[in-house]
């Protein structure tokens, strides 16, 4: 169906940070699948756990036990300090599963009409519950009538919370990003997440962070909100977990763990071994090679490096982000980037239209990072001189 404007290129063949087409042609990837190929292209680990898993069983459903999503799920909660974990098949699937955990829980308490607090540019998905949530209007024109039960609130904006607090009484969530992707790198004030934190602890809230884009290292540790001193009360996975292989997850801690009964939710496909023995080997890979660390120096490097290369040129905004989820604003919409730095041999993504978005793998080198940076600001200097 006719549902994505596709760049003019087919890659055959990935190794590390780099891609290569059809022609034989070599690309610099610094987008990684959006934030999905962490270990980079054929990962020796990832391979070769994905391989004898599929020579063993690749599928059997959830009326059974499964072992590797067991063990998947006793080490996504050792590592985030949460409780329980439902697997799936998507970020969209995780956060679908977050809000019906949070409307059952709301119903649980009475409330008649459970609310959940999002964000304004927020991204969540696009099932109608998670489009719904997500900020952004051109996901949601055309889809109507939408779902009920959400209340939107500008990102960063705390007094917009309480606000929200003191004249609705069937709010039973909050639903956000900690660092918003689509939306353009926003990056909230350091206290952001702990004043969330605080708001929903003394109005039986629950917070859900959505850490599909920033989670499994790719802020600089392997989840977001381990940088704020919190815990949420329900997380979602996603991207960077199966390093390609499809799987989401939604965590839940404390009593948001127990709202989920049997028959309340499930998948057909959702954590099957195929899918947790690559997550199994994406979370070794990573703790393995320390690439949390990795990823923090090198987006510091990015970060830097591009700030003193476009410092001064008319049009350029600034660098911002975490780890490596950076983004270069400009002051005007900036898709012709898109295609002029693929022609160059290096992928880019360019958001919320003015936002160049690099989330690169997290196994990038400095020389790596260093090349991305040689050849990213001399095409957006060339672009925003001759506009």
């Amino acid at each position: 169906m006719n549902t994505y404007t596709r760049l003019p290129v087919a890659f055959t063949r990935g190794e590390g940070v780099w891609l290569w087409d059809e022609q034989g042609k070599r690309y610099l990837d610094a987008v990684a699948g959006v934030a999905v190929n962490g270990l980079g292209h054929g990962h020796p680990k990832l391979t070769q756990a994905i391989c004898e898993q599929a020579k063993t069983l690749i599928h059997t459903s959830n009326l059974y036990q499964v072992l590797k999503q067991e063990q998947l799920g006793a080490k996504l909660a050792q590592l985030s300090g949460m409780d329980k974990v439902f697997f799936c098949n998507s970020g969209a699937e995780a956060n679908e599963a977050a809000i019906k955990l949070a409307r059952l829980h709301g119903h649980n308490k009475g409330v008649e009409i459970p609310t959940v607090i999002v964000m304004e540019q927020s991204f969540h998905g696009r099932t109608m519950a998670t489009l719904t949530a997500t900020g952004n209007r051109k996901v949601q024109a055309g889809f109507e009538p939408l779902v009920r039960g959400f209340v939107r609130v500008p990102y960063n904006d705390i007094d917009s919370v309480n606000q929200i607090a003191e004249h609705n009484q069937d709010i039973v969530a909050i639903l956000v990003e900690p660092v918003q992707g689509e939306g353009g790198i926003q990056v909230p004030q350091p206290a952001y997440l702990q004043e969330l934190r605080r708001i929903c602890d003394s109005r039986g809230w629950l917070l859900m962070l959505d850490e599909v884009q920033t989670g499994i290292g790719r802020t600089g540790t392997l989840f977001a909100f381990q940088q704020t001193g919190i815990v949420p009360d329900v997380m979602t996975l996603a991207k960077g977990l199966g390093s390609g292989v499809p799987i989401g997850a939604c965590l839940a801690n404390g009593a948001a763990a127990e709202v989920f009964k049997p028959g309340n939710h499930g998948t057909t496909f959702g954590g099957n071994p195929l899918a947790c023995a690559a997550a199994l080997a994406t979370l070794s890979a990573v703790e393995e090679q320390d690439l949390c660390k990795q990823a923090a120096e090198t987006g510091a490097f990015i970060r830097e490096a591009l700030g003193k290369q476009l410092a001064g040129t008319s049009g350029f905004v600034e660098v911002r982000g975490i780890g490596l989820m950076i983004g270069v604003e400009l002051d005007r919409p900036c898709a012709d980037l898109v295609k002029l730095a693929l022609e160059k041999g290096l992928i880019i993504n360019v958001t919320a239209d003015s936002v160049v978005r690099l989330l690169p793998p997290l196994i990038m080198t400095h020389d790596e990072a260093q090349q991305v940076v040689d050849m990213l600001a001399p095409l957006i200097k060339d672009f925003l001189a001759r506009k």
